[in-house]
């Protein structure tokens, strides 16, 4: 069977409704996450995945046509992690923090993510690459959230400096700590340090310290 690349559109995979079948294509993602992190997204292909998985091929591809629809389902999957995460930082108590510390509690707790999912790197390198479609709507996602917070912290922000304030911060400072995330562990700590500079500096025109 020749594998279909993830440079074709992929077909949509389908979610499953019972929790039986839900556990089986969590399984198969998760497999998919550690063949990918440990083989690179090219080499996996779905027989590889669905023995790995323990799960019959036929089973597979009743939720996932092709491999980009499990590469598709792993940047979801990510994408609502990384948006909790996010929405962490709309509570009360780390609203009313000093911005320096809100800003460095923000950068740390995106990097301690991106420390605890290795596989994001390994499935956003292929997602920006072969379907930058996807990666625009998961950022896009992201700015949202954002565009909600940033109101709470300075409620003069007009909706239009919200949401370019939410886009800068996603693409500039998003994307800083995920190259970070490659980098030996000393050179990450001083980038991370370096983002947090940098969003504070930035902030700092719009937000009350």
């Amino acid at each position: 069977m020749v594998e279909k690349s993830a440079d074709n559109a992929s077909r949509a995979w389908r979610k499953p409704k019972q929790a039986r079948s839900l556990a089986r294509v969590n399984r198969i993602l998760d497999v998919a996450e550690a063949m990918f992190v440990r083989d690179g997204y090219a080499a996996a292909t779905t027989k590889q995945i669905a023995a790995e998985a323990k799960v019959p091929i036929g089973s597979l591809y009743q939720f996932f046509p092709d491999k980009s629809a499990i590469l598709q389902a792993l940047a979801e999957r990510y994408t609502d992690l990384l948006n909790a995460q996010l929405q962490q930082f709309d509570t009360e108590a780390l609203l009313s923090l000093p911005l320096p510390e809100y800003v460095q509690r923000f950068n740390e707790s995106i990097d301690q993510f991106f420390a605890d999912n290795p596989g994001y790197r390994a499935t956003f390198i292929e997602i920006t690459t072969s379907m930058p479609e996807t990666d625009e709507a998961m950022d896009r996602q992201l700015i949202q959230t954002f565009t909600r917070i940033l109101p709470k912290l300075n409620d003069t922000l007009s909706k239009a400096d919200c949401e370019a304030i939410a886009f800068v911060l996603v693409k500039s400072v998003g994307n800083l700590l995920w190259v970070a995330s490659g980098q030996t562990p000393e050179f990450r700590q001083r980038l991370v340090r370096e983002t947090q500079q940098l969003t504070l500096n930035y902030l700092q025109s719009y937000l009350p310290n």
